[in-house]
């Protein structure tokens, strides 16, 4: 029966490695986000042979060996900075465990790579998970609950456990997240005479400044937006719409809010407001904000060291995203530390040791005190924002985020709807054709 379940992993996980959240192509920070469009890019960076040998000979050497308890932590690798500081964390909980040993294990193709260990089973003690990928992985019982084992539980954003719990179990505890804000050029603001975006803004003050600063014929727009669900579907929470009921038996994309919070991203392009970034010679939104081909841009905080280092002189603000007509909303892009199920009861102590300590308050501090990712505890919030009050828009969002997950499969919506916004941006297809066909993929999905 385990070699079924693991066989499904394979099949329901290989559809997600198209996933782009964070969702068009080549939207790519140089630095992890959280945002699963930009991770993508990162992850398509393929091993050698040598290296993928040297990965598998890693992980046969995470066994205990007489009082020490040899553990692998696998996730994918990230910027320098990023890769460097985990680093340093993990060498800290070696130091404090003597009988514990981490090795981190950053590999290239990580999705791929973690499907193998998985089926093959001998998976790595800890791993990331991406949120939108947790329930093909709890539907293939791969994951140990973490519930009982967790210290604090009750400290993490409940948004943000919300995006690691399935049908009441909390499976993972998350390392860290980020939310989507609206990016905007002073500079822009300052020569069109407008006042800069607040949390108060509402979608017709949105449209309303992209018409004044857009200048068509010097290739400027007043927003840069790409045919990415990960983007609209924040749109469609602020409609007051949904995907699904709450308990996922039933879709209701194909709704009056989300009609018209797919007429209005949609109209933005449309009308000549906004552009996507492979129109504005850009490989994602920021690229095209940081190029000043766009006054605004809708992106997560890993855009941040994003433009410190591509665009240091770039004169810009963050805001919370405006408001629509069902109320505020953003989305969570989140990865949790889990532990994978089966594996005997030392390595399961341990492994929940060192997980317990990564998304503690000092092993969360110090990972989160390089300011790429936000702490996902709310104790930690306030000696954060001293560090980064300028990311205070990002961190406020998680009173109003929406967990990006839905249920086993739903890679077929995400797709559909994808391809539907890229036709739709095109002008070859209506909003309506858009929500329909959603409705029926997601149908075929949630009756499986």
């Amino acid at each position: 029966m385990l070699k079924k379940w693991f066989l499904f992993l394979i099949l329901a996980l290989a559809m997600s490695l198209a996933l782009v959240a964070c969702g068009g192509g080549g939207e790519e920070p140089a630095a992890e986000s959280d945002d699963p469009v930009a991770d993508e890019a990162a992850e398509d960076v393929t091993g050698t042979e040598e290296e993928v040998a040297a990965e598998d000979e890693a992980m046969e050497e995470t066994e205990a060996t007489g009082d020490v308890v040899e553990l692998q932590l696998m996730g994918w690798a990230s910027s320098d900075a990023e890769n460097t500081r985990l680093q340093a964390v993990v060498d800290t909980f070696n130091e404090a465990n003597e009988d514990i040993n981490v090795t981190l294990n950053l590999v290239p193709d990580y999705d791929t790579k973690l499907q193998t260990s998985l089926a093959g089973g001998s998976p790595p003690d800890v791993f990331y998970v991406d949120s939108f990928k947790l329930p093909d992985l709890v539907a293939a019982n791969a994951i140990e609950p973490a519930e009982g084992h967790l210290e604090n539980a009750d400290d993490f954003y409940s948004s943000l456990q919300d995006a690691f719990t399935i049908d009441g179990t909390f499976y993972c505890p998350p390392k860290d997240f980020s939310t989507l804000g609206l990016q905007y050029n002073q500079d822009m603001f300052d020569a069109a005479g407008l006042d800069y975006p607040t949390a108060d803004w509402t979608w017709d003050d949105l449209r309303a400044a992209a018409e004044q600063l857009t200048d068509a014929d010097a290739g400027v727009y007043g927003m840069v937006i790409n045919p990415d669900f990960a983007r609209w579907i924040a749109f469609l929470y602020q409609a007051g719409g949904s995907v699904t009921n709450e308990d996922f038996s039933a879709m209701t994309i194909n709704s009056p809010e989300a009609q018209a919070a797919l007429e209005f991203y949609i109209g933005m392009v449309n009308d000549g407001l906004a552009n996507q970034p492979s129109e504005l010679d850009s490989g994602w939104n920021g690229e095209a904000f940081g190029k000043g081909r766009a006054a605004m841009s809708m992106e997560g905080n890993w855009i941040v060291p994003f433009l410190a280092d591509q665009f240091p002189d770039l004169n810009y603000g963050v805001t919370q995203l405006p408001a629509g007509p069902g109320g505020e909303a953003t989305m969570a892009f989140t990865v949790c530390y889990a532990v994978p199920a089966g594996i005997d009861a030392a390595r399961q102590e341990a492994a929940f040791a060192l997980v317990n300590y990564l998304t503690g308050p000092e092993g969360m501090k110090e990972w989160t005190d390089l300011g790429l990712a936000m702490p996902t505890r709310e104790s930690l919030r306030e000696g954060w924002l001293a560090q980064y009050p300028d990311l205070q828009p990002f961190l406020d969002g998680a009173d109003n985020a929406y967990p990006w997950q839905f249920r086993p499969g739903f890679q077929d919506v995400l797709d559909t709807i994808n391809d539907g916004l890229q036709q739709a941006f095109a002008g070859t297809a209506l909003p309506e054709d858009v929500l329909e066909n959603a409705q029926e993929v997601g149908e075929e999905v949630l009756s499986r």
